[in-house]
């Protein structure tokens, strides 16, 4: 009897498991967008920073500085509520996030052009065996608050990110930014990127716990107003062992 019932719990494990498998084996060409968005909002590859500014919950006038998430109308505001930018930063050299772009991307193509597809299907299939890419995109529910971050984008150079923007390990090892794309219109948003290799050595390993992306940007860019936005400190952590897809280690 008791045989019997090990053997059956046995059974149940195992189909539990190859569903999982199944599950977890779906090809991206079948992703639905909610799953493509969660790819790249919340996965191993892709986590959102919050960045809340509870002042314009009040009344002001008109100050010298605005903050990234603040008006950019240069005249006095008032929103009666907290304002938050999303800062999604994510893996672009990792396989799961370029599929998850061209999934979106196909999915709002009632009649897409062959052209287009195999221009995705290539975008997907790149490799990416000397880089590491993290891409950073912001959205914001009030347009009026993106126009900060933005010009802390457009502006920032390698020249003033090469200090202080880095990968950094469980062990404290870093590894600093070698080359910086500003946003342009491909919805990719801004790139920052790392040698894959050191001394011939992959930089991230299997054994490397966490990677952490670090980076500020310096608010010196003047917008439209005449006001300057404040700097934006970067700053997300990310488990290894999660990168692991299709028997791969994709970053």
């Amino acid at each position: 009897m008791k045989r019997t019932a090990l053997a059956f719990w046995i059974a149940c494990a195992l189909l539990t498991s190859t569903a999982e498998a199944q599950k977890k084996m779906k090809s991206w060409t079948e992703w639905s967008e909610k799953d493509a968005k969660k790819i790249l909002e919340n996965s191993p590859w892709a986590q959102t920073q919050v960045q809340t500014d509870t002042s314009q919950m009040y009344y002001h006038p008109l100050q010298g500085t605005i903050t990234p998430g603040t008006p950019a109308s240069g005249t006095p505001d008032m929103v009666n509520q907290a304002v938050s930018v999303n800062y999604h930063i994510r893996f672009l050299s990792a396989k799961p996030i370029r599929q998850a772009f061209a999934r979106i991307v196909e999915l709002g193509q009632k009649n897409a052009d062959p052209r287009l597809l195999k221009g995705l299907r290539d975008f997907v299939d790149r490799k990416f065996d000397q880089w590491i890419v993290v891409a950073v995109t912001f959205d914001c529910k009030d347009q009026r608050y993106s126009m900060p971050a933005m010009q802390l984008f457009n502006s920032a150079v390698l020249g003033t990110l090469k200090n202080n923007t880095y990968l950094e390990l469980k062990n404290g090892k870093r590894l600093f930014i070698e080359d910086y794309k500003a946003p342009i219109n491909d919805g990719l948003g801004a790139k920052f990127i790392f040698p894959r290799t050191v001394d011939g050595e992959p930089f991230i390993m299997a054994e490397s716990g966490q990677v952490r992306f670090y980076s500020e940007l310096p608010g010196s860019a003047a917008v439209q107003s005449g006001s300057t936005p404040n700097p934006l400190t970067l700053n997300m952590l990310f488990k290894v062992a999660d990168f692991m897809y299709e028997g791969t280690l994709e970053y």
